[in-house]
């Protein structure tokens, strides 16, 4: 697990699952709900997403790989471009990057 703590909050990543620490217990009045009243309350909810209900049965449990600090130069123009979309921007340059993989791995 690393923290790093900026003025207004801290940002706790964790290596693995496994580290996570055990979520607080449902309220009495949650765990005495029914299944029926659990759907009666999703479906009401703007924020549920529509998932089979066999979804969490079949879902496979995915760990990020990981990252490599390694140093990078960048044509000045790439860098000014992403530094001009503001915070996270190393983050979308990741992303670019990982997106080229992925596609070119699904081409060969």
């Amino acid at each position: 697990m690393t923290v790093k703590h900026t003025k207004t909050k801290s940002l706790v990543r964790y290596e693995t699952l496994n580290e996570l620490p055990p979520a607080p217990p449902l309220s009495e009045h949650v765990r005495s709900m029914g299944d029926d009243e659990i759907d009666k309350r999703a479906a009401q909810d703007p924020d549920a997403g529509l998932l089979p209900k066999a979804f969490w049965e079949k879902a496979d449990i995915i760990e990020p790989e990981g990252t490599e600090q390694i140093t990078l130069r960048l044509p000045r123009r790439v860098l000014r471009h992403f530094k001009a979309t503001g915070k996270g921007y190393q983050s979308r340059i990741t992303a670019v990057l990982s997106s080229y993989v992925d596609t070119v791995r699904k081409t060969n």
